[in-house]
């Protein structure tokens, strides 16, 4: 491919903006934790989407006020005077009258709170292999509708395969829990579904607007849902002697977010065709799917499910509403005018409004899919592991992406595009498989993100530079670490989430770049938890669970009896709304799971030399119980 095809993308022109329709976003309580701290309890809690700007909060402690005039600058506290024994609320303040009151907290012990776990027992396949399970992936929604997040869980066995192997896998299996520990209820995928990260992609999200979200998965025949009723044939098996299933039907299914209920379930789209037609003849690249939730309308959420991305890319849109999944159009490279789309995919995805016509654009690797089904654009520069997509040049208008590539016959190993258009704004020629890519803000003399690539352990830590979003390379050298971004101390720098690998987990850390010293600083090493996908050393999710604005983790204890959720304790002065009620971050949480876990990013620039963020166009779905 010439440089002239690559940059052939730039020709489509942006559309004029649209009076972008209000989305609609979850119901979410005050989110209020109260943490203790060797100074007192530190208190955080949301600022939400639909808070006018005036807002400001007061603050109390069993029953009594504690700060002398009402909280308007940040949405944080610490009370000196408090101790573990403490019970708070907040309230909402608008001019001179409190106008909401919070749930009551009670206060955290650690830094950390563990969820317990119902652990599955392990099995043993057709071929005698023994395995046991361990906590995987996850997602949030408001399963129950009382504005407080639920956990829907992964638990991924032992035996579990990435699509290259060979072999039987464990059954896969989905747990709920609330974040009390309360267990919910559990789904068994069944024999017909492989374990591995490129098969089961977990979308939870409100799709029909009810104020509960929903869970939508791939299934098939055998397929137990939450109330033990079988989807399909209880007794079909069609695992071949490799342990693969390349034969028998393929649903989507929609699940109940309260009890785990099947709601409805379709054939899978695309089905398997051909086996040649996905890139091999053994089934490897055929089952390799990805999913996310995007407003293709602009106001109400889509589900997009998907199979392939090394040759045919087969992208698929549902509504579910009114108990129905209804088909809203299938994107396939294979149609023709769509053949430079084919092998340009990820082993995730995005979603955001990329071309600022008010809808949202899937971001497929190296293309981007319309709201409508129809390509976008492709840039031709073909698979790669890591993406992200963001405001990572604010000097810029709209929103760029940063991507490694895999290939390096093509022009460049990394490049850096406009998300809206594909136009190539710089890039980087690698001579290998580019493993990692990472962009944050990390240095506060360079306004937007830094961007980085390194290859993975194994390959002795390669570096391929240190960039500013406008392609100034400031140093052969880069972060050690390109896995996910986080933020959690006080400023508005990003710090990197990663781990310490230690075959077969490694313990998942928190550092800051010391952009003077050029070396990563530790913040939180958390002892007794172990990293997911193993070298990936990803959580089993990263997302603004409750508090300010800043961003909690989720990681699984050394046994998998529990999920460990950190939350910071630093004070900050900044205040924004929570970022789950920012579209592009709160999708970016929901497709956060999907096959190579990517980090959520805001659709704005949230960093040194930043504008004031826009206040989210959204309205919130109904739901049973606000506040109590």
């Amino acid at each position: 491919m010439g440089e002239k095809d690559v940059h052939a993308a730039a020709e489509r022109v942006r559309p004029v903006k649209s009076t972008a329709k209000p989305r609609q976003m979850e119901r979410l309580n005050r989110g209020l934790v109260a943490v203790k701290t060797k100074k007192g309890v530190f208190l955080s809690w949301r600022l939400l989407g639909t808070d006018p700007e005036e807002t400001a909060f007061n603050l109390y402690r069993n029953g009594h006020r504690i700060n002398s005039t009402p909280v308007s600058s940040s949405t944080n506290f610490l009370d000196k005077h408090g101790n573990g024994e403490s019970v708070y609320y907040v309230t909402k303040v608008l001019g001179d009258q409190e106008v909401e009151q919070s749930h009551k907290t009670a206060v955290w012990q650690k830094p950390y709170l563990d969820v317990p776990l119902n652990k599955p027992d392990g099995g043993t396949t057709p071929d005698g292999v023994q395995y046991t399970y361990s906590a995987n992936d996850a997602s949030i929604g408001d399963l129950d509708g009382d504005g407080e997040y639920e956990i829907v869980l992964k638990w991924d066995p032992s035996n579990s395969k990435d699509n290259a192997h060979n072999g039987y896998t464990g059954e896969v299996i989905i747990d709920a829990y609330k974040l009390n520990g309360t267990f919910m209820w559990r789904i068994h995928l069944g024999k017909n579904i492989r374990a591995g990260a490129h098969y089961t992609q977990l979308m939870v999200y409100d799709l029909d607007g009810d104020g509960k979200a929903e869970i939508a998965m791939k299934t098939a025949d055998g397929t137990v849902d939450g109330t033990g009723r079988v989807i399909g044939d209880p007794a079909a098996d069609y695992r071949n002697e490799n342990g693969r299933i390349l034969d028998g039907p393929e649903y989507l299914s929609i699940f109940h977010g309260e009890t785990g209920r099947e709601l409805a379930t379709v054939n899978y789209d695309p089905p398997r065709g051909r086996l040649e037609d996905w890139g091999d003849r053994y089934g490897n690249r055929m089952d390799r799917f990805l999913a996310g939730i995007a407003y293709l309308d602009g106001e109400r959420p889509s589900l997009v499910m998907t199979r392939g991305y090394y040759t045919r890319t087969v992208l698929a849109a549902y509504n579910f509403r009114d108990g129905k999944l209804t088909k809203l159009w299938t994107f396939d490279s294979d149609k023709p005018g769509n053949e430079g789309y084919a092998g340009q995919g990820n082993h995730s995805l995005s979603v955001a409004d990329v071309d600022d016509d008010g809808k949202d654009e899937i971001v497929y690797g190296a293309m981007a899919v319309d709201h409508d089904g129809t390509g976008l654009y492709t840039t031709g520069l073909g698979h790669g592991d890591a993406m992200h997509v963001s405001d990572l040049d604010p000097d810029r208008p709209g929103l760029e992406v940063f991507q490694v590539h895999e290939d390096p016959r093509l022009p460049y190993g990394l490049s850096f595009r406009d998300a809206g258009t594909g136009e190539i704004l710089w890039g980087v020629p690698a001579d290998t498989d580019v493993g990692r890519g990472m962009a944050a803000h990390i240095d506060p003399r360079y306004k937007g993100s830094l961007v980085w690539a390194i290859d993975p352990p194994g390959n002795e830590g390669k570096s391929y530079g240190l960039y500013t979003s406008k392609g100034e390379k400031l140093s052969d050298a880069a972060p050690a670490s390109a896995n996910f971004g986080i933020w959690w101390d006080g400023d508005l720098l990003r710090e990197l989430l990663d781990h310490d690998w230690k075959e077969p987990a490694g313990i998942p850390k928190i550092d800051k770049w010391d952009y003077h010293s050029g070396r990563l600083v530790n913040l939180l090493t958390a002892d007794g938890t172990l990293s997911n996908n193993w070298t990936k050393g990803t959580p089993v999710l990263q997302a603004n669970l409750f508090g300010d604005w800043r961003e909690d983790v989720v990681f699984r204890t050394a046994r998998s009896d529990a999920l460990r959720i950190y939350t910071t304790t630093e004070l900050t002065e900044h205040r924004f709304y929570t970022f789950m009620h920012d579209p592009v971050y709160r999708l970016g949480v929901a497709w956060q799971n999907v096959a190579y876990n990517q980090p959520p990013h805001p659709g704005f620039y949230l960093g040194t030399g930043m504008d004031k963020p826009p206040r989210p166009n959204i309205y919130t779905a109904p739901c049973k119980k606000h506040e109590e």
